[in-house]
Formats: structure tokens, C-alpha cells, sequence
């Protein structure tokens, strides 16, 4: 089947992705990821995942081939048509990006104030949220004071706070210990009943192994699929 059948929200086809003028990282890329699945991304380290997960954001464009997120053609969108994609997607990088002039519980809430919604309609949410991956007493203070695996909670729950169309998450059980990893992946799969698109990117082959879904294995920038 090509990987431009069914009800992809998001279709790569023969992409390739390289830094300056250096080789590529990604090479022929052809698959499709359809809209309310829930798969995982794994492949060794260097195989390429953070770079492709920066591809599915829009923080990069190919190199090469076609691509499309949300039926849009990447590669001749506008600069000013980037941000409102991007507010469709939630993301959980390896660096976190929280803000460190914003507590806990107001980085977390960033994404429903930039949608304009008011503190009374989304407070109780946010405060939920927190408890639920640990972090409720740690409302108010600031992502200096967090430890790796506390910034790597508050920065799924900002991911997912929203409900975003599509979730892409960047080894998000890397530093969190073997109950609290299933206790977020109960969470995406959760959203992803709730009809959100999840990518987990991991290396984790146990925790994968707990769950049926479909695997995207990268290797030296090859995809290679298991349904």
C-alpha cells in the first residue's frame, strides 16, 4: 500500500533530512502515521529519532522528498503558518524547554493561556494533572529547583494539558523509574482513547513490550516497520 493511502495525518514520502553539508541522517523515508493509531518510535542511539521527531514538529523541513502534517505540504508552508500547526501538536523533548521564569503549574497551563482560555476554566485541570504524575506539591516553585525526572513530568503534562491532535514524545520515561514510566504511558493512553495521535519515541524494549502497537524502528536513518 503507498504511504499515501488511508488517513494519514502525517505522510513522508522518499524524505531525507541532512545538517548543512554534512550526510544524510534520515534517507528514503516512506510511511505514514494515521490519524487516533498510537505507535512507538525506537532504533539505537544515533539512529536518528530526536532528528525525526524535530521533522514531525516543524522545527525542520526536509532536505529531500515530501512531507505532509495535517494534509499541509512542509516544505512550502509559510513562517506564519508554522505556529498554528505547531499548537495542534504536543511535544515532550529531551531538554524539557520549561521556562524558568514560570512555577510549575504555570508552564503547564501555557498552552491553554496561549489559547486564550481563562485560569477559572482550566485551574482544576492543571492542578489534577500535576497530582497525577507526581508533582502536586511542587505547584509553585520553578524548573530550577526540579530534578530531571520532576522537569520531564511538568514537561509531559504540558504536552498533553491541551489535548493536542497529535502527541510526539521524545524518550519521556527516560528518567522516571519502572512504575511511574507505565504510570505516563497509561496517561498518553488515555489521550490517545480520547482520539489524540501519540508518538512515543523510547529504547525502552521492555516497557514496549507491555503494549500492542505498532513499532517504527530507525536504523543508520532507514525506517523499518512492525505491525
Amino acid at each position: 500500500m503507498s504511504s499515501f493511502g488511508g488517513d494519514g495525518l502525517i505522510r513522508l514520502e522518499n524524505v531525507g533530512l541532512r545538517y548543512g553539508m554534512g550526510p544524510e541522517v534520515l534517507r528514503d523515508l516512506s510511511f505514514r502515521i494515521d490519524r487516533g493509531t498510537f505507535q512507538f518510535l525506537t532504533g539505537p542511539s544515533g539512529a536518528g529519532k530526536t532528528s525525526l521527531m524535530r521533522l514531525l514538529f516543524l522545527s525542520l523541513k526536509p532536505t529531500r522528498g515530501l512531507m505532509t502534517v495535517f494534509g499541509h505540504d512542509v516544505t512550502t508552508l509559510s513562517r506564519g503558518t508554522l505556529p498554528t500547526l505547531r499548537r495542534r501538536i504536543g511535544v515532550v523533548f529531551q531538554d524539557f524547554r520549561l521556562l524558568d521564569h514560570l512555577t510549575t503549574y504555570e508552564n503547564v497551563a501555557l498552552p491553554l493561556r496561549v489559547m486564550g482560555k481563562a485560569e477559572a476554566d482550566y485551574r482544576t485541570d492543571v492542578v489534577e494533572l500535576l497530582g497525577w504524575v507526581g508533582l502536586g506539591d511542587r505547584l509553585h516553585v520553578h524548573p530550577p529547583v526540579l530534578s530531571g525526572g520532576e522537569k520531564q513530568r511538568a514537561a509531559i503534562a504540558r504536552a498533553v494539558i491541551g489535548q493536542p491532535e497529535l502527541l510526539l514524545a521524545d524518550e519521556p520515561t527516560g528518567n522516571v523509574d519502572p512504575t511511574l514510566a507505565r504510570r505516563l504511558l497509561r496517561l498518553f493512553q488515555e489521550l490517545h482513547r480520547l482520539g489524540t495521535t501519540v508518538l512515543v519515541a523510547t529504547h525502552d524494549i521492555a516497557l514496549m513490550d507491555q503494549y500492542d502497537a505498532r513499532r517504527l524502528v530507525l536504523n543508520e536513518g532507514r525506517m523499518h516497520i512492525y505491525d
